[in-house]
């Protein structure tokens, strides 16, 4: 006896009918559905159906696991990103499509653009929705969300942080460069981004805290060997250079240095 079920491939999308055979279903449960490109999935939306749809039935291959789910997530999102950028185009918009994400029941797309100003994407927004028959919403996102959304390698050779584990952008400031003596060189202390690296505020108490129980560069300090000057600081290594009143420069650990005196 025949199972006929009714499906959707968009939330707002119109009804199919296959045939379920002995796979057991419930409404809202998803199937993999044979198409003429190939597999693709679908919702279960009714359990009944009427004769008269018989006559035009998808074959229903099985019940989505998990992974057909994402990739058939994955493949509406690069989709609808497709259709957003045609359309930009189409209207002449400036700005620059990112990436599409749909929310968890797939009924709602959030599309998020990049661009120098404001821009008026009414009449996309209108098409948009029409076409992909679901409620769409464009956000406008700055230089590190673009990143974080587009990945990429960082300096360091790795995976850009704010896109492998970042959950939020903290404050970061050319002061904390500074703090850890980097050369105040744009290039190196940016990422693809543009902004300054995440990374310099990862330490950044750490520096400053050491920094504090170190003596400034010219000043006069005791050592084991008598008064000296310091020369440089290292703070990863906890270590100062100094002078001593002969001449001989030699790098201390700061528990050998006893009474800095300020000039």
């Amino acid at each position: 006896m025949a199972n006929i079920i009714g499906i959707k491939f968009r939330p707002r999308g119109k009804v199919a009918y296959g045939d379920a055979g002995e796979i057991p279903l419930q409404v809202n449960d998803y199937v993999v559905v044979e198409t003429d490109h190939g597999p693709d999935v679908a919702k279960v939306v009714t359990l009944t159906a009427s004769p008269r749809t018989r006559k035009q039935l998808v074959r229903i291959l099985g019940k989505a696991e998990m992974e057909d789910l994402e990739k058939a997530r994955r493949n509406l999102e690069q989709e609808a990103l497709s259709r957003c950028k045609e359309m930009v185009a189409q209207l002449g918009l400036e700005m620059k499509p990112l990436a599409a994400r749909y929310n968890s029941n797939d009924e709602h797309l959030t599309v998020f653009f990049s661009a120098e100003d404001r821009v008026d994407f009414r009449d996309l927004l209108w098409k948009l929705s029409r076409s992909l028959e679901t409620r769409v919403q464009l956000r406008q996102v700055g230089a590190r969300d673009e990143a974080k959304l587009l990945g990429s390698i960082g300096r360091c050779g790795y995976p850009l942080c704010c896109q492998n584990f970042l959950s939020g952008f903290a404050p970061v400031s050319i002061k904390m460069a500074k703090e850890q003596n980097l050369a105040l060189n744009p290039v190196k202390i940016s990422g693809i981004c543009g902004r300054l690296l995440c990374c310099l505020s990862y330490e950044s108490k750490e520096y400053a805290a050491i920094k504090k129980q170190m003596p400034k560069p010219k000043q006069e300090i005791s050592t084991p060997w008598g008064k000296a000057t310091v020369v440089s600081t290292n703070p990863i290594k906890e270590t100062v250079t100094v002078q001593l009143k002969n001449e001989v420069t030699k790098e201390l650990p700061l528990d050998q240095l006893t009474h800095p005196q300020e000039k």
